[in-house]
């Protein structure tokens, strides 16, 4: 599955999903397999047509505007997990940022779009966390540096507004945030922000690593399990849930 998914442009996962009727089907990957397996030209034209007739579509298909391909498979595979394990040094993670605070930080690492592709991919972030609000959410679980409490996104209001959201929704039984102080030191993590995608199986497992202009995806069982680890290091690390929120309230207030 790796080799035909890098054949063809996708992920292992993705390509699992497609075998095991799992989640949403892209006519153009459907196409491009039936090259690569050497199906026969009426085999690919009528699998092809079944892909582009299919019913299960992901919200984000009907978009006017076009995504990153890397926001595009990451819409894909949280259509489908169970539990997503963050760990946040620079920003507050997006399931969990208010309107102005992801306006500011899609302004501020984005600098040459213009307002409307800004607005766009706020948009799809505000769409994205309707996860949250599933009648059987996943279990968001995240450990965030107090660098990312206390860096000014946007200003003192909207900072301030960020914070507040993030104390309301650590109240959800379906979301979990501990917040890693400076006074820990070093941690297993300081090359940078991550999330862990969690499937039905481990075999669907993913994890999603912060880039410039976009992400990576790695899904070798090795890489997996390092970044797994990682994250049992960061949460062993960080101050429980309820001194997190008391931190998290104490910087709200500072002047």
């Amino acid at each position: 599955m790796e080799e035909a998914g890098a054949r063809v442009g996708i992920s292992k996962a993705t390509l699992s999903r497609y075998e095991t009727k799992e989640g949403t089907v892209k006519w153009p990957a459907v196409d491009a397999l039936c090259r690569e397996y050497d199906a026969t030209d009426e085999e690919r034209v009528a699998l092809v047509e079944l892909a582009k007739g299919a019913k299960i579509q992901g919200w984000w298909r009907s978009l006017a505007d076009s995504i990153p391909e890397s926001m595009n498979l990451m819409l894909t595979l949280e259509d489908e997990v169970v539990r997503e394990d963050h760990y946040a040094c620079m920003y507050v993670p997006g399931l969990l940022q208010t309107r102005s605070y992801a306006e500011a930080v899609h302004r501020a690492s984005e600098v040459q779009c213009p307002d409307r592709e800004v607005q766009h991919m706020v948009d799809i972030r505000m769409k994205r966390q309707e996860l949250l609000d599933r009648e059987d959410p996943p279990h968001i679980w995240c450990v965030i540096d107090e660098a990312a409490i206390r860096r000014f996104v946007g200003g003192r209001e909207v900072m301030q507004q960020q914070l507040a959201h993030l104390l309301a929704q650590s109240e959800r039984p379906h979301v979990t945030i501990q917040v890693l102080p400076f006074a820990r030191g070093a941690h297993a993590a300081a090359v940078g922000s991550f999330a862990v995608l969690r499937g039905q199986t481990r075999e669907l497992d993913v994890v999603y690593v912060d880039l410039i202009g976009g992400g990576l995806f790695m899904e070798k069982p090795a890489e997996l399990e390092r970044y797994k680890l990682a994250f049992e290091y960061l949460s062993a690390q960080a101050l429980d849930f309820e001194s997190s929120a008391e931190l998290i309230e104490r910087i709200s207030k500072e002047p």
